[in-house]
């Protein structure tokens, strides 16, 4: 396969981003590579149990790329390199994150552009993700609203947080405007804060995690720009899976603020079901 097109044998790093029943024992697979981007081909076999294993959501797989003539979707074959999806079955938000990156991937990005950067940044974020579960439950989601914001640069749409558009200052950043896409600070904002979407700090530092209530807002900021550039651009909804990322951190995010109430209040929590399940 070659930048641009696709040549007889080739094989190559991929990550499965779907897969999809074609006959009795084939699939359609969906994957991400570096030189050729969404590739999608057929894996015969695929529905077999060791077949089903590889072509899991969220693993690497060494890909060899057959194909016979032009226009036609590859023949995919290939062993594991690395498996994630297995390793998130008991860590729920960790698999809600990793099923929704391979979504949006799948769904946004144009078939067979090369995406060099934002392969390497899918790549390190599942690793890190399928790496340690509880600590994926803990601070994955700050790594994956940053990859939404590399996704959304990748496609055109990219958000500008480097200063103020109306002041132009670099510190005390707050704000994004949903029209331009630039971070506005609380001075620049005045009256009109209430028609801004929320910046939260952890998107201007690598070093910080945030509260649950930052990643919310974190998801609802990327959420916005997706639905609205890269979704309703082509008519199309948001894949059922980032809903579910968002209602799942909405959750947990109202569960954080009632048990901060009570607190405050000297009051104990009340002992409820985690709500990540």
């Amino acid at each position: 396969m070659q930048q641009g097109g696709t040549s007889q044998d080739r094989e190559a790093p991929a990550l499965v981003l779907s897969a999809f029943p074609l006959g009795e024992v084939n699939a359609r697979v969906h994957v991400l590579t570096e030189e050729n981007g969404l590739v999608h081909g057929v894996a015969y076999g695929a529905r077999s149990r060791a077949g089903s294993a590889l072509w899991q959501p969220g693993n690497v797989v060494k890909t060899r790329f057959q194909t016979r003539s032009a226009g036609t979707m590859p023949r995919l074959s290939g062993e594991m390199l690395y498996g994630c999806g297995f390793r998130l079955l008991d860590a729920p938000l960790a698999l809600s994150m990793m099923q929704s990156v391979c979504v949006l991937a799948d769904t946004a990005l144009p078939e067979g552009e090369p995406c060099p950067a934002l392969f390497a940044h899918t790549l390190k974020l599942l690793t890190f993700l399928g790496m340690d579960p509880a600590v994926s439950e803990q601070e994955g989601l700050p790594h994956v609203v940053r990859w939404e914001l590399a996704l959304l640069a990748d496609l055109g749409f990219g958000l500008d947080l480097s200063c103020c558009a109306v002041t132009g200052a670099t510190e005390g950043l707050a704000y994004v405007s949903p029209r331009t896409g630039k971070a506005v600070t609380e001075e620049g904002a005045g009256e009109w804060k209430d028609r801004l979407l929320p910046l939260p700090a952890f998107l201007l530092s690598d070093e910080e995690t945030g509260t649950k209530q930052d990643w919310l807002a974190g998801l609802r900021l990327t959420s916005y720009f997706l639905a609205r550039d890269a979704y309703g651009q082509r008519h199309r909804p948001m894949p059922a899976a980032r809903e579910r990322l968002e209602e799942r951190v909405a959750r947990l995010a109202d569960a954080e603020e009632k048990a901060e109430t009570l607190v405050a209040h000297d009051q104990p929590p009340a002992k409820s079901a985690d709500p990540s399940e």
